[in-house]
Protein backbone atom coordinates (compact mmCIF):
# COMPACT_ATOMS: atom_id res chain seq x y z
CA UNK A 1 0.00 0.00 0.00
CA UNK A 2 1.09 3.53 -0.65
CA UNK A 3 2.48 5.45 2.11
CA UNK A 4 0.50 9.22 3.17
CA UNK A 5 3.79 10.69 3.26
CA UNK A 6 6.74 11.40 0.91
CA UNK A 7 9.95 13.44 1.24
CA UNK A 8 11.17 16.14 -1.51
CA UNK A 9 14.08 18.16 -1.46
CA UNK A 10 12.78 21.90 -1.14
CA UNK A 11 14.81 24.96 0.13
CA UNK A 12 13.14 27.30 3.12
CA UNK A 13 13.76 30.57 3.01
CA UNK A 14 13.49 33.11 5.99
CA UNK A 15 16.78 34.79 6.44
CA UNK A 16 19.01 32.62 4.91
CA UNK A 17 18.16 29.99 2.18
CA UNK A 18 18.11 26.40 4.09
CA UNK A 19 18.21 23.17 1.83
CA UNK A 20 16.30 20.06 3.70
CA UNK A 21 14.06 17.18 2.78
CA UNK A 22 10.64 18.18 3.80
CA UNK A 23 7.67 16.01 3.88
CA UNK A 24 5.29 16.49 1.72
CA UNK A 25 1.48 15.01 1.65
CA UNK A 26 1.03 12.31 -0.95
CA UNK A 27 -2.04 13.16 -3.37
CA UNK A 28 -2.46 10.62 -6.17
CA UNK A 29 -5.93 9.14 -8.48
CA UNK A 30 -8.37 6.29 -6.83
CA UNK A 31 -10.98 4.95 -9.24
CA UNK A 32 -13.95 3.47 -8.16
CA UNK A 33 -16.01 1.04 -9.95
CA UNK A 34 -19.01 -0.33 -9.24
CA UNK A 35 -19.33 -4.39 -10.89
CA UNK A 36 -16.43 -3.28 -12.92
CA UNK A 37 -18.05 -0.47 -14.39
CA UNK A 38 -15.71 2.98 -13.27
CA UNK A 39 -17.58 5.86 -11.73
CA UNK A 40 -15.48 8.06 -10.90
CA UNK A 41 -11.62 8.89 -10.26
CA UNK A 42 -11.40 10.61 -6.62
CA UNK A 43 -7.68 12.61 -6.40
CA UNK A 44 -6.66 11.43 -2.91
CA UNK A 45 -4.21 10.81 0.22
CA UNK A 46 -3.68 6.74 -0.43
CA UNK A 47 -5.01 4.74 3.17
CA UNK A 48 -8.20 3.64 4.33
CA UNK A 49 -9.01 3.39 -0.18
CA UNK A 50 -11.85 0.46 0.69
CA UNK A 51 -13.57 2.77 3.24
CA UNK A 52 -13.79 5.38 0.85
CA UNK A 53 -14.87 3.73 -1.61
CA UNK A 54 -17.97 2.89 0.20
CA UNK A 55 -18.05 5.64 1.76
CA UNK A 56 -18.07 7.68 -1.10
CA UNK A 57 -20.89 5.14 -2.52
CA UNK A 58 -23.20 6.16 0.14
CA UNK A 59 -22.66 9.46 0.55
CA UNK A 60 -23.10 9.86 -3.49
CA UNK A 61 -26.35 8.16 -3.02
CA UNK A 62 -25.53 4.89 -5.49
CA UNK A 63 -26.07 2.93 -2.66
CA UNK A 64 -28.57 3.15 0.42
CA UNK A 65 -27.42 0.91 2.93
CA UNK A 66 -23.55 -1.14 3.23
CA UNK A 67 -25.66 -4.55 2.99
CA UNK A 68 -25.90 -3.33 -1.26
CA UNK A 69 -22.42 -4.40 -1.09
CA UNK A 70 -21.15 -7.91 -0.96
CA UNK A 71 -17.21 -7.30 -1.07
CA UNK A 72 -14.56 -4.74 -2.13
CA UNK A 73 -11.82 -5.80 -4.36
CA UNK A 74 -8.14 -3.87 -4.45
CA UNK A 75 -7.51 -4.53 -8.45
CA UNK A 76 -4.17 -2.77 -8.03
CA UNK A 77 -2.88 0.65 -9.26
CA UNK A 78 -5.33 2.70 -7.03
CA UNK A 79 -8.39 0.97 -8.99
CA UNK A 80 -10.95 -0.29 -6.54
CA UNK A 81 -14.37 -2.61 -7.01
CA UNK A 82 -17.28 -2.56 -4.98
CA UNK A 83 -19.21 -5.81 -5.62
CA UNK A 84 -22.95 -5.74 -5.12
CA UNK A 85 -24.75 -8.25 -3.42
CA UNK A 86 -27.05 -10.91 -4.47
CA UNK A 87 -30.16 -9.49 -5.74
CA UNK A 88 -29.32 -6.11 -5.80
CA UNK A 89 -29.62 -4.22 -8.76
CA UNK A 90 -27.74 -0.53 -9.58
CA UNK A 91 -27.62 1.27 -13.19
CA UNK A 92 -23.86 1.48 -12.48
CA UNK A 93 -23.74 4.01 -15.91
CA UNK A 94 -26.49 6.38 -13.92
CA UNK A 95 -23.89 7.54 -11.76
CA UNK A 96 -20.97 7.64 -13.52
CA UNK A 97 -18.82 11.04 -13.14
CA UNK A 98 -18.36 12.78 -16.28
CA UNK A 99 -14.61 14.06 -15.23
CA UNK A 100 -12.67 13.36 -12.46
CA UNK A 101 -12.67 14.95 -9.00
CA UNK A 102 -10.18 17.17 -7.70
CA UNK A 103 -8.68 17.05 -3.75
CA UNK A 104 -10.58 20.20 -3.67
CA UNK A 105 -14.06 19.24 -5.43
CA UNK A 106 -16.52 17.09 -3.59
CA UNK A 107 -19.16 17.71 -6.52
CA UNK A 108 -17.48 18.31 -9.31
CA UNK A 109 -19.02 16.41 -12.57
CA UNK A 110 -22.74 16.90 -11.08
CA UNK A 111 -25.05 18.17 -13.43
CA UNK A 112 -26.91 20.40 -11.35
CA UNK A 113 -27.56 21.28 -7.62
CA UNK A 114 -30.93 19.26 -7.45
CA UNK A 115 -28.86 16.24 -8.80
CA UNK A 116 -26.28 16.47 -5.84
CA UNK A 117 -29.07 16.52 -2.94
CA UNK A 118 -29.25 12.85 -3.19
CA UNK A 119 -32.62 11.61 -1.60
CA UNK A 120 -31.06 10.50 2.59
CA UNK A 121 -33.55 10.19 5.28
CA UNK A 122 -33.62 13.42 7.31
CA UNK A 123 -30.93 13.62 10.16
CA UNK A 124 -32.01 12.29 13.28
CA UNK A 125 -32.96 14.93 15.97
CA UNK A 126 -30.09 14.18 18.59
CA UNK A 127 -27.55 14.73 19.80
CA UNK A 128 -27.83 17.31 21.79
CA UNK A 129 -24.32 18.50 23.12
CA UNK A 130 -23.26 21.21 25.70
CA UNK A 131 -21.32 24.14 24.35
CA UNK A 132 -18.02 23.39 26.09
CA UNK A 133 -17.69 19.96 24.65
CA UNK A 134 -18.10 21.42 21.03
CA UNK A 135 -15.09 23.95 22.55
CA UNK A 136 -13.27 21.02 23.37
CA UNK A 137 -13.50 19.16 20.34
CA UNK A 138 -10.12 21.55 17.99
CA UNK A 139 -7.37 20.83 19.90
CA UNK A 140 -8.84 16.95 20.63
CA UNK A 141 -8.83 16.89 16.87
CA UNK A 142 -5.51 18.35 16.52
CA UNK A 143 -3.95 15.66 18.74
CA UNK A 144 -5.33 12.76 16.51
CA UNK A 145 -3.70 14.37 13.33
CA UNK A 146 -0.49 12.64 12.94
CA UNK A 147 0.35 13.14 8.75
CA UNK A 148 -1.20 16.96 9.48
CA UNK A 149 1.75 17.24 12.21
CA UNK A 150 3.97 15.84 9.47
CA UNK A 151 2.81 17.69 6.40
CA UNK A 152 0.56 20.54 7.44
CA UNK A 153 -0.94 19.95 4.20
CA UNK A 154 -4.23 16.94 4.99
CA UNK A 155 -7.22 17.60 6.18
CA UNK A 156 -9.09 15.60 8.70
CA UNK A 157 -12.70 15.05 9.69
CA UNK A 158 -13.54 12.83 13.04
CA UNK A 159 -16.90 12.14 14.87
CA UNK A 160 -17.83 12.34 18.10
CA UNK A 161 -20.08 11.57 21.21
CA UNK A 162 -21.63 13.92 23.27
CA UNK A 163 -18.95 13.53 25.75
CA UNK A 164 -16.94 15.16 23.04
CA UNK A 165 -14.90 11.98 22.53
CA UNK A 166 -13.30 11.14 18.87
CA UNK A 167 -14.54 7.73 18.16
CA UNK A 168 -13.09 7.56 14.61
CA UNK A 169 -10.48 10.55 12.68
CA UNK A 170 -9.39 10.05 9.25
CA UNK A 171 -7.22 12.25 7.16
CA UNK A 172 -6.91 13.19 3.22
CA UNK A 173 -5.72 15.82 1.28
CA UNK A 174 -9.12 16.30 0.12
CA UNK A 175 -11.72 17.21 2.79
CA UNK A 176 -14.62 15.40 1.43
CA UNK A 177 -12.19 12.27 0.75
CA UNK A 178 -11.62 12.43 4.83
CA UNK A 179 -15.44 12.54 5.39
CA UNK A 180 -15.91 9.19 2.99
CA UNK A 181 -13.23 7.85 4.34
CA UNK A 182 -14.60 8.30 8.38
CA UNK A 183 -18.32 7.36 6.83
CA UNK A 184 -17.37 3.82 5.00
CA UNK A 185 -15.24 3.19 8.45
CA UNK A 186 -17.81 3.02 10.25
CA UNK A 187 -20.89 2.00 7.98
CA UNK A 188 -19.00 -1.28 7.45
CA UNK A 189 -19.76 -1.93 11.31
CA UNK A 190 -23.24 -0.58 11.99
CA UNK A 191 -25.81 1.41 10.02
CA UNK A 192 -27.81 3.30 10.84
CA UNK A 193 -25.16 5.23 12.00
CA UNK A 194 -25.69 6.33 15.84
CA UNK A 195 -26.44 9.92 16.95
CA UNK A 196 -23.24 11.36 16.46
CA UNK A 197 -21.70 14.14 15.30
CA UNK A 198 -18.78 15.59 12.97
CA UNK A 199 -15.90 17.67 12.79
CA UNK A 200 -14.25 18.63 10.18
CA UNK A 201 -10.50 20.65 10.47
CA UNK A 202 -11.50 23.07 7.44
CA UNK A 203 -14.61 25.07 6.78
CA UNK A 204 -18.30 23.55 6.21
CA UNK A 205 -18.78 23.16 2.41
CA UNK A 206 -21.61 22.05 0.67
CA UNK A 207 -20.79 18.79 -0.02
CA UNK A 208 -19.81 18.16 3.93
CA UNK A 209 -23.01 18.79 5.19
CA UNK A 210 -24.99 16.60 1.94
CA UNK A 211 -22.54 13.81 2.87
CA UNK A 212 -23.36 14.01 6.73
CA UNK A 213 -27.13 14.79 5.88
CA UNK A 214 -26.64 11.05 3.98
CA UNK A 215 -25.51 9.65 6.11
CA UNK A 216 -27.69 10.46 9.13
CA UNK A 217 -25.21 12.98 10.75
CA UNK A 218 -27.00 16.23 11.94
CA UNK A 219 -24.71 17.89 13.70
CA UNK A 220 -21.27 19.04 11.95
CA UNK A 221 -18.70 21.08 13.19
CA UNK A 222 -15.92 23.37 11.48
CA UNK A 223 -12.69 25.30 12.36
CA UNK A 224 -13.63 27.64 9.31
CA UNK A 225 -16.41 29.33 8.13
CA UNK A 226 -19.99 27.76 6.59
CA UNK A 227 -20.67 28.49 2.85
CA UNK A 228 -24.59 30.04 2.15
CA UNK A 229 -25.17 26.80 0.59
CA UNK A 230 -24.27 24.73 3.07
CA UNK A 231 -26.90 26.36 6.13
CA UNK A 232 -29.51 26.31 3.29
CA UNK A 233 -29.02 22.35 3.15
CA UNK A 234 -28.98 22.41 7.29
CA UNK A 235 -31.84 24.76 7.47
CA UNK A 236 -33.83 22.38 4.78
CA UNK A 237 -32.74 19.29 6.81
CA UNK A 238 -33.25 20.40 10.09
CA UNK A 239 -29.06 20.07 10.86
CA UNK A 240 -26.58 22.31 12.87
CA UNK A 241 -24.10 23.88 11.63
CA UNK A 242 -21.10 25.42 13.72
CA UNK A 243 -18.80 27.34 12.21
CA UNK A 244 -14.91 29.04 13.06
CA UNK A 245 -14.90 26.71 16.36
CA UNK A 246 -11.43 28.27 17.72
CA UNK A 247 -9.77 30.17 19.86
CA UNK A 248 -12.65 29.65 22.89
CA UNK A 249 -15.48 30.18 20.99
CA UNK A 250 -17.97 29.27 17.99
CA UNK A 251 -20.29 30.86 15.19
CA UNK A 252 -23.72 29.05 15.44
CA UNK A 253 -25.27 29.47 11.85
CA UNK A 254 -28.49 26.86 12.18
CA UNK A 255 -29.63 24.43 14.54
CA UNK A 256 -29.49 25.72 17.83
CA UNK A 257 -31.72 22.88 19.33
CA UNK A 258 -28.64 20.95 20.08
CA UNK A 259 -25.97 22.96 21.42
CA UNK A 260 -26.90 23.41 25.34
CA UNK A 261 -25.88 26.48 27.03
CA UNK A 262 -26.08 28.81 24.83
CA UNK A 263 -29.07 32.01 24.34
CA UNK A 264 -30.21 31.78 20.63
CA UNK A 265 -31.69 34.66 19.23
CA UNK A 266 -35.38 34.49 18.74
Amino acid sequence: MAEPVTTRRVVRFRDLSTPFDDSLVVEEPLEIRLDGTPLAVVMRTPGSDSDLALGFALTEGIITTPRSIASIEDLGEGRWNLVTAEGVDIDAARFQRNFYSTSSCGVCGKASIDAIRVAGARPPEGPVVDADVILSLPPRLLQRQAAFHETGGLHAAAVFDTAGDLLAVREDVGRHNAVDKLIGHLAADAWPLPRIGLIVSGRVSFEITQKAAVAGISLVCGVSAASSLAVDLAEEFGMTIVGFLREGGFTLYAGAERIRGIDAPD
